[in-house]
């Protein structure tokens, strides 16, 4: 378990992670604290706890946003996905409906050459 320490409005909190995590329990918390200078800018000095809780919201906030964006983006995956199957159904339906077509075509291709060559009129001109 490794230990980082990070620094929020100005004071340093010593905080574990996983080995590897270091790197970004460091950018997190530095997230966090652009968002307590943020308010400060906004709002002044209004207390530590005031302001830990106001950007606990934000990032809150932020998250739902990314939650509902993730959703939506899941359920047009989902609805492509579905247009594609019947995208591919259709064409598999098209495909042997051509096939029947083409062997059709072939046998009365086939029937037309066999009377020609039996009534004597094919391969002699």
């Amino acid at each position: 378990m490794a230990h980082v320490s990070v620094t929020i409005n100005g004071r340093q909190f010593r905080m574990a992670c996983d080995d590897g995590q270091e790197d970004h329990l460091l950018k997190l918390a530095d997230d966090v604290n652009g968002k307590v200078d943020q308010l400060k800018g906004a709002f002044g000095e209004i207390g530590d706890t005031r302001l830990t809780v106001m950007a606990a919201i934000m990032v809150a906030d932020e998250l739902a946003d990314v939650k509902r964006r993730l959703r939506q983006a899941e359920a047009e995956i989902a609805a492509t996905r579905e247009a594609r199957a019947l995208l591919i159904e259709r064409a598999e339906v098209r495909e042997a409906q051509m096939a029947e077509a083409i062997e059709h075509a072939v046998g009365t291709i086939e029937r037309m050459t066999a009377d020609l060559m039996s009534s004597g009129r094919g391969g002699d001109r």
